[in-house]
């Protein structure tokens, strides 16, 4: 098969051994997309290895064609459309994924519209729903809202009944986080977001990417029992927390990675998808936003776009011709 290889600075498209054996709950796909995801960069950057015993290709994310089915699994079909949540691999023709993380394309959907959904939306469903626990009404603060995870956020959160206070550093992904649903912004060029999101009624869940001084902030507009879901550390690893709020508050401050969980916890994920999302990709209500695709060979122009927050929604790469 062939895949992109790291070495150094430099991207490749470059043969690389294929897996001998088909594990007996795995899934064999011939793959046609893929999705770059911060996570892509800083693995190629160094500081985010993969887990052990994951692939060390790059890629959390496909859309594909079934092309061989372990001896334990059912519920697939040799040559069906499907799309996955990887721990790594995607950046090739061919990926071997444990089957739990493995989805029929929602009816209706191309392959392509199908490689915007795994990471995304298991990473939205996991934060909003099983770490934050949100209950309908409550309300959330969603900071670089115009990444690929914050437009699946702002319309998931929306559709289950949880409005949304935007941030992101830009007027037009702004505008387009409003139209997602989101009801309320603030451009951080503006500088805190704390006073216009206190006026808006506060918060009570945060999910932050960024880290670092927005932590503090991030406190300051939360409702009694509160909660900070850290994703990222885009603006740092260390971050000054005020304990007596924490505390007088019960505010609870959560670390969260999707990349690194079990199978099981990933199955989990995907079977909640499956079931409370997939319905309503399919009825139209919510859908990925695409900002653009690449061909694979152009990955090193494409992850450039990205890691200058060019991008609003996901940005894809194109494997392999699409038949349909």
């Amino acid at each position: 098969m062939k895949a992109i290889q790291v070495t150094g600075d430099r991207l490749s498209w470059e043969d690389v051994d294929d897996q001998a054996e088909l594990p007996a709950d795995h899934v064999a796909i011939d793959v046609v997309w893929t999705a770059i995801n911060r996570a892509d960069l800083m693995q190629r950057a160094g500081v985010y290895p993969p887990p052990p015993g994951a692939s060390d290709i790059l890629g959390l994310e496909v859309s594909g064609r079934v092309s061989a089915l372990g001896a334990s699994v059912s519920g697939f079909e040799v040559g069906q459309e499907v799309c996955a949540l990887l721990t790594g691999g995607g950046y090739a023709t061919k990926v071997v994924v444990p089957a739990v993380q493995v989805l029929p394309v929602p009816k209706g959907y191309s392959l392509r519209k199908a490689a915007a959904i795994p990471e995304v939306f298991a990473t939205a469903w996991l934060n909003l729903y099983q770490e934050a626990g949100l209950e309908p009404g409550q309300r959330v603060l969603l900071h670089a809202a115009a990444s690929g995870l914050g437009t699946a956020v702002i319309q998931l959160a929306t559709a289950f009944g949880n409005p949304v206070f935007a941030t992101a550093g830009d007027a037009q992904k702004l505008e387009v986080c409003q139209q997602l649903g989101a009801t309320g912004i603030w451009n951080r060029n503006d500088g805190s977001f704390v006073d216009a999101v206190k006026s808006w009624g506060g918060v009570d869940m945060v999910l932050d990417p960024v880290g670092g001084s927005y932590i503090a902030d991030d406190q300051k507009v939360l409702n009694v029992d509160g909660r900070i879901v850290l994703i990222g550390l885009m603006g740092g690893r260390m971050a000054e927390v005020d304990l007596g709020l924490m505390l007088v508050k019960r505010h609870r401050l959560i670390g969260s990675t999707l990349r690194s969980r079990t199978v099981v916890d990933k199955g989990k994920v995907m079977q909640a998808l499956q079931r409370h999302v997939w319905p309503l990709l399919s009825a139209g209500q919510i859908e990925p936003l695409i900002d653009s695709d690449w061909p694979i060979t152009d990955v090193e122009a494409a992850m450039a776009y990205v890691a200058d927050n060019k991008n609003t929604g996901k940005v894809l790469l194109q494997v392999a011709e699409d038949e349909k």
